[in-house]
């Protein structure tokens, strides 16, 4: 943290026994205040924040604790649903730079926001760190190469965005930067500076209707805003693709509401303008009572592709996507290791540990700090499990 930026990035107040410093808006450092006042005797605050212990981290959107994963923590970018990179054998490549959202959707496939019931832990990810892994699996890959930057959560909240997204642009195999967001934070300011990097912006809207967003979303949103921010982002050079998930008993009406929105708002420059999203029960998701077959979701799909001319039953070919070799998965489902627990993991019981240079998510009573033993139980697309 250099000191010319220090009075930017942080604001401080006091509350309770903790001196409290926001950097960046997302960024919580607690530091108990008899320690603190020991300390700033002798150092800056900056050295504090940086060094200081004990001391605790938490998103400060969510309230939970916030894991910083450097290139210096030693924690690997590969093998984790939650944050890092993601190779599912294509020349698309997902890169997950930080955890947590401000909505508490009724569809959230992972139960994110502040009314969670199971998550326990957020992570947010150096921006060097992610931009130079992402740079190595590039040029695996070859050129033609899509950077599409998701995560669990709403990745607007990343407060290193910029600076990851002007690292990413110099990677020569990448041709294409996408992102995924809610369009809640969206503005005049933060479009103008998505579009001197971004190509796509994958716009999650499943309702045109002010209350309806609000049941599906459970927080404050504005689905006015969110749409005055679509008209900005058409009219700019990035492409727009609106993505609503088809909720049964709650959006079936706003469906073909947001088809005309982004007809009548010219979505859909060069890629497809709609990616309608079926709502799927998730293990660890949220759960509707009402959930639509495949067949009467096509269908749906079908009719309406008839209807306004439109494509909407979509292929990776509409979006420039191909197979693509996978990096070498080093772990395979069935092996048995026994490794140090390095840090908490996303969910209650979860612990993340290191195994030949990738992230092992592991179900452990175990604490951080200790060795566990235990068996894969999951590899697939290089994401890795273990009881």
């Amino acid at each position: 943290m250099r000191s010319s930026q220090s009075k930017k990035i942080f604001t401080e107040s006091f509350k309770d026994e903790d001196k409290i410093f926001v950097l960046r808006n997302l960024i919580e450092v607690r530091i108990p205040l008899k320690h603190y006042n020991r300390l700033r005797k002798k150092y800056s605050n900056e050295y504090i924040i940086s060094f200081g212990e004990p001391k605790r981290i938490l998103n400060r959107v969510t309230g939970r604790d916030l894991v910083f994963i450097t290139k210096e923590s030693g924690i690997p970018l590969l093998g984790s649903a939650s944050f890092g990179l993601i190779d599912r054998g294509t020349n698309l490549i997902q890169v997950r730079p930080v955890t947590g959202c401000n909505l508490n959707c009724i569809f959230c496939s992972v139960d994110e926001g502040r009314m969670t019931k199971s998550l326990i832990t957020d992570y947010v990810v150096e921006p060097d760190y992610l931009a130079e892994k992402l740079k190595e699996i590039a040029k695996f890959k070859g050129d033609g190469v899509e950077a599409h930057i998701d995560g669990q959560g709403e990745p607007l909240f990343y407060p290193y965005l910029e600076e990851l997204l002007s690292q990413i642009k110099k990677i020569r195999e990448v041709d294409i930067i996408s992102i995924q967001t809610n369009g809640t934070l969206l503005n005049e300011e933060m479009i103008n500076m998505l579009e001197n990097y971004v190509t796509r912006v994958n716009l999650s809207l499943s309702a045109v209707n002010p209350e309806i967003g609000k049941k599906i979303h459970r927080a404050r949103y504005s689905a006015d805003k969110v749409i005055e921010s679509a008209k900005m982002i058409a009219d700019s050079k990035m492409d727009l693709l609106i993505a609503p998930v088809w909720l049964p008993g709650y959006n079936d009406g706003e469906i073909r509401n947001i088809v005309e929105l982004a007809l009548e708002i010219g979505a859909g420059k060069k890629f497809p303008p709609l990616g309608i999203q079926k709502y799927i029960s998730y293990k660890h998701g949220r759960k509707l009572k009402k959930v639509a077959s495949f067949r009467e979701f096509y269908r749906n799909l079908r009719h309406m592709e008839e209807e306004y001319g439109i494509k909407l039953i979509l292929n990776l070919k509409e979006f420039g996507m191909e197979k693509r070799q996978k990096i070498r998965q080093p772990i395979r489902k069935g092996e048995r290791f026994r490794a140090r627990l390095v840090c908490e993991g996303r969910m209650h019981g979860e612990k993340i540990a290191i195994v030949r240079d990738r992230v092992v998510t592991v179900k452990s009573k175990r604490n951080v700090g200790e060795i566990e033993s235990f068996e894969i139980v999951r590899s697939k697309d290089g994401i890795f499990l273990a009881y």
